[in-house]
């Protein structure tokens, strides 16, 4: 199983990223697919998460919805995340990460596959 997130990067406030999250090893339509963030001295935090058996997209965090959007491409076995409006705040390490259903950050990291993370720095 490997999930390889990339797109990011060192962002003004303001501005817009795309990160993606290619997966593989994996029937991609098993699985849910969620978007988490970890900030210095901070707990990783849940953002978003596809469920591949009904198309639905959820998202946990407040602090995001209306900025960030997910999405996904079940015939690249890829999910996105298009960030806009980024905030010095959403500096973090953003993950994704796979599980048999959308659940909360806890249980994606009990039974969930994680790829390595991709830095995203926000600047003021």
């Amino acid at each position: 199983v490997q999930l390889q997130a990339s797109g990011g990067g060192l962002v003004q406030a303001g501005g817009s990223l795309r990160l993606s999250c290619a997966a593989s090893g994996f029937t991609f339509d098993d699985y849910a697919i969620g978007w988490f963030r970890q900030a210095p001295g901070k707990e990783r935090e849940g953002i978003s998460c596809f469920s591949s058996s009904d198309g639905s997209i959820i998202y946990y965090a407040d602090s995001v919805k209306g900025r960030f959007t997910m999405s996904s491409d079940n015939a690249k076995n890829t999910v996105y995340l298009q960030m806009n409006s980024l905030k010095p705040e959403d500096t973090a390490v953003y993950y994704c990460s796979a599980h048999k259903v959308c659940a909360v950050v806890s249980e994606f990291q009990r039974r969930g596959y994680w790829g390595q993370g991709t830095l995203v720095t926000v600047s003021s």
